[in-house]
């Protein structure tokens, strides 16, 4: 909860306190607190604004408010009732006071963890269209693929200006933005209103920091359904240690893309076959390469911005979670721009002729990886479709680690532990798709291996955590190639 909102929650309980068990006579103190909460409740409101969580506390604290200072004006009755009765309604209210202040604890209004490198970090949102390619996932056969990405990087503050939010600032846009994901989620608009409070650690539109050379690029894609918001805080940490990271959202494959027009499209995407991923699969890496062309385009000056000359092309890396995961292990393979790439938590998209690959490639798993492959022994020689995709899958995994990459798993973590979804409320552990780790440390333990393997094969520098086992992160566990 947020600071105002603590006071608000503890005026409101004073409050309480003054009608139940301070005399009538105590005129300052009455008086005094009454004020007080009052002074709180307007400074909540106006600085911090409005949720819905604590409606419950925003009517009890204006009530007694009231009821407070007309008590010790002496303008009110001194109407007598029982004590059963006087009790009775005192714990009901308690109860809903207390409902409402849990409802916001486990549903907080959050900042995304603080980056851990050494520089302020900007983004910057471009709309791009490629017209060499047909939109295939709407039934408009005049589309043409289209993309929101953002673009983070090494930033100058100059002007102070404030932290961006998470989510669309412009209120007509958040409204459509949410009203798409609410509907995926199939719950009112309002429940998730007060996710336009949650704030990055970046600054929007600010300049780029100088630097004597240009940085290193690396794409992100998300998973499949999710979007790149999702993604944001391990976009913001590579950018505060010098690397501009290009966040992709795949149209028609997330809850919701809102585009500069005001349009938001939802999830359109069918995949229900291994054929279907393959399909999808190649629909967004050839998204990941267009970006890229784009992004040598904003090198060049040929699209007119503040990148020019300032990315390195060289040194280009790619990394995803879940399906984003499988589109960075296959663009990384296909695309000789990119030099190296992380799969965060993804099966493969595709495994045909992919084992083979010589490029630095990383896969991080989920904590579970370690038990599923035992389990798996029992079906790697299956004739079953599915089981021979999944080996030849291994198979690829045990040829990345001999061509001197890793496959590591952490302990403690579940799918949606690669993303920021663990920000978002303690409850989501309930649903089993974050695991029994601290959200931030899980974050922090991501970052800094993702982090490490990209200053390795991108600068030229670090690559320690990735040589094997450390100390300071033990829930870190590397797979030895026999296990494969």
């Amino acid at each position: 909860m947020r600071l105002f909102e603590i006071l608000l929650v503890l005026s409101c309980f004073a409050l309480l306190v003054d009608l139940l068990f301070i005399k009538r006579s105590a005129k300052k103190t009455g008086l005094g607190l009454a004020i007080g909460s009052s002074v709180i409740f307007v400074v909540q409101l106006l600085v911090e604004g409005y949720r819905w969580q604590l409606l419950l506390v925003y009517i009890m604290t204006a009530l007694f408010i009231l009821i407070v200072s007309f008590r010790h004006s002496g303008k009110m009755v001194n109407l007598k009732i029982g004590k059963l009765l006087k009790y009775s309604l005192s714990s009901l209210i308690v109860i809903l006071l207390v409902g409402s202040t849990v409802l916001s604890a486990y549903l907080p209004v959050f900042d995304l963890p603080e980056p851990d490198g050494p520089e302020k970090v900007g983004t910057q949102t471009f709309h791009f269209t490629d017209q060499n390619r047909d939109e295939v996932l709407t039934e408009d056969q005049s589309d043409k693929r289209e993309l929101m990405v953002q673009v983070w990087y090494p930033a100058e503050n100059r002007n102070n200006n404030k932290r961006g939010t998470l989510f669309p600032s412009d209120k007509e846009m958040f409204k459509k933005y949410i009203q798409s994901f609410s509907t995926s989620l199939k719950l009112p608009a309002f429940v998730l209103d007060y996710w336009k409070y949650n704030r990055t650690n970046s600054y929007e539109n600010v300049e780029i920091l100088p630097s004597t050379s240009p940085y290193p690029l690396v794409l992100l894609s998300h998973g499949m359904g999710t979007s790149r918001v999702l993604q944001a805080s391990q976009a913001e940490n590579l950018a505060s240690h010098g690397f501009v990271v290009v966040t992709i959202d795949h149209t028609y494959s997330t809850f919701a893309t809102i585009f500069p027009d005001g349009r938001v499209t939802d999830y359109k995407t069918k995949m229900t076959t291994i054929d279907d991923r393959t399909k999808i699969g190649n629909i967004w890496t050839k998204d990941v390469e267009f970006v890229i062309d784009q992004i040598e385009k904003l090198n060049s000056g040929a699209i007119e911005s503040q990148f020019k000359g300032k990315i390195d092309l060289k040194n280009i890396g790619v990394m995803g979670h879940s399906f984003g995961g499988a589109t960075a292990f296959n663009t990384t393979y296909l695309d000789q721009r990119v030099k190296a790439g992380v799969n965060m938590d993804g099966s493969l998209n595709v495994v045909e002729n992919r084992d083979d690959i010589n490029k630095p490639f990383m896969f991080i798993r989920s904590g579970g990886f370690k038990d599923w492959l035992v389990n798996f022994e029992n079906d790697r020689n299956s004739d079953n479709e599915v089981n021979k995709f999944l080996s030849d899958e291994l198979h690829i995994m045990k040829n990345v680690i001999e061509h001197g990459g890793n496959v590591i798993y952490v302990e403690g973590t579940q799918h949606f532990n690669f993303t920021d979804l663990q920000f978002y409320s303690e409850l989501i552990k309930l649903s089993g798709i974050t695991g029994d780790i601290n959200g931030k440390r899980g974050s922090s333990i991501v970052n800094q291996y993702v982090l490490d393997f990209f200053n390795k094969q991108l600068k030229g520098t670090g690559g320690n955590l990735i040589q094997g086992p450390s100390d300071m992160y033990p829930e870190v566990k590397f797979i030895d190639p026999e296990e494969l």
